[in-house]
């Protein structure tokens, strides 16, 4: 068995806004098995200025774990603790070396059945993000994912205000994402507009270096929190168990390229369930490889939650695949077929 690796830039089709600036492009780097004829492919999902293991020496860490291939799957990802991408990758291309691009063989892998998913709504100004609410719910996305403290609470405020006065909580599920940007002060004062509008639920609403003040805003807040970067960087299920019983929030939210993919996800499963934490999967900008591993295996959960899968028809140069989305839900369409020649 022989490894390589290379660089690939994916092209947003639309500039995209979050709270680390614009995005038009995201690279990723796609790991390649060789074992005679067959071929094992997977995507090192990091995200610059967000995953733990952007790093100086994430080129140098893929160069070494191609040369010790022949460790094998365990041993290589036991060395990547800290590179939970590379895990995320590994994982990936061991499976699909002998499984094909089928690593988790079920009704929704057959084209059978569906994931119900959130459509986003990226950051920008009020007439941006207008017309993004408008596109998702003419796509019939039941449940709306709104970034919030991009612009001013007062505007984000209102935008929340006219989707909620033409869908009520019964038709339409809002979810907000702070990514945060407030103190503890300003989360529990919005929170309470929050709940007026029977918004489900809000993500990481202060920043994850305040896990007094996250634990504050989880006991007190009237809507549900949710933690996402909060969990990046705990490589070990004491540190991890410890966020959980430090916290106590009501969701975590998995992003299997920063948290050491199946196995790191699974993990998070575990210890939340323990503690009657519930959780949903999101892609963390990845292109359709690592979103179908994603999905693939978010349906195995049997979680009857929107997920956050809606990211494949973000790039312009993705790899043509059988995944698609239609009225708010993804789907493999098995009359399409994989392409990786884009790779190559």
């Amino acid at each position: 068995m022989t490894a390589s690796f290379h660089s690939y830039v994916l092209n947003f089709k639309n500039p995209s806004g979050t709270s680390r600036g614009v995005l038009r492009t995201k690279e990723s780097f796609f790991l390649r098995l060789t074992e005679g004829q067959n071929e094992g492919w997977g995507e090192v999902g990091v995200l610059r200025g967000l995953s733990c293991d952007d790093r100086p020496d994430l080129e140098s860490q893929l160069t070494w774990t191609c040369n010790q291939i022949h460790l094998g799957l365990d041993a290589l990802y036991a060395a990547n603790k800290e590179f939970p991408s590379i895990q995320f990758a590994l994982e990936q291309a061991f499976s699909h070396l002998l499984n094909g691009f089928t690593h988790f063989p079920s009704k929704y892998t057959s084209g059978e059945d569906t994931q119900a998913i959130n459509g986003l709504i990226w950051m920008g100004d009020e007439n941006f993000m207008k017309d993004q609410i408008a596109k998702r719910l003419d796509e019939g996305f039941s449940t709306l994912k709104m970034k919030v403290g991009a612009i001013s609470w007062e505007a984000e405020k209102q935008l929340l205000h006219s989707i909620r006065s033409k869908f009520s909580a019964e038709s339409l599920e809002l979810r907000v994402d702070a990514n945060g940007a407030f103190d503890v002060e300003d989360a529990l004062r919005v929170g309470e507009t929050l709940s007026e509008l029977k918004v489900h639920s809000i993500e990481q609403p202060v920043h994850p270096s305040n896990r007094e003040g996250l634990s504050k805003v989880a006991a007190n807040m009237a809507v549900p929190v949710a933690l996402d970067e909060s969990l990046i960087g705990l490589f070990e299920n004491d540190a991890r168990a410890q966020l959980l019983d430090d916290v106590k929030p009501q969701y975590v939210i998995l992003k299997p390229s920063f948290i050491g993919g199946w196995r790191g996800s699974d993990s998070w499963i575990k210890l939340a369930t323990e503690r009657g934490i519930d959780w949903w999967a999101t892609s963390a900008l990845e292109s359709n490889l690592g979103l179908n591993a994603i999905a693939q295996w978010t349906y195995t959960k049997g979680n009857p939650l929107p997920q956050g899968l809606g990211t494949g028809s973000l790039y312009t140069n993705n790899l043509d695949c059988p995944l698609e989305i239609r009225n708010g839900q993804i789907g493999m369409n098995q009359a399409k077929e994989w392409n990786v020649g884009a790779l190559l």
